[in-house]
Formats: structure tokens, sequence, C-alpha cells
């Protein structure tokens, strides 16, 4: 089996992206900012060529979860 990519919601882009990054050495593949739903796509993976994908969501305005 092998999957396409799994979706992360984060409400901290920069600090998200540090450790995805930073910390467990991912690479940004692309981004997309998306302003007619206020929100920004980040696909992160272990190179650039790799088709198995990490999906940062990140909304721009808060919400609160319960």
């Amino acid at each position: 089996m092998k999957y396409l990519h799994t979706m992360v919601r984060v409400r901290n882009l920069e600090k998200s992206l540090d450790f995805y990054c930073n910390k467990l050495g991912l690479v940004e593949v692309s981004r997309k900012d998306i302003a007619t739903g206020r929100f920004t796509l980040v696909f992160l993976a272990t190179t650039k060529e790799d088709t198995a994908q990490l999906e940062l969501t990140w909304n721009w305005d808060e919400e609160e979860y319960e």
C-alpha cells in the first residue's frame, strides 16, 4: 500500500515548519495560499522528488476547537 499524503492542521505555521523542517529534516515541496478560503497549504516530504507528502493546513483566522 502507498499513501499520497497526510494532512495535519496547524495553529502556527512558522513553528510547525521549524519543527518539521529543521528538527525532522523534511523539505518544503510546494505552498498554496487559498485567499478565498483564507488558508495556506504547505506540502513537505523527505526529498523534493518524494511523492509521499505531509500536508500542513494553516487557517488564517483563529478557530477554537472543543
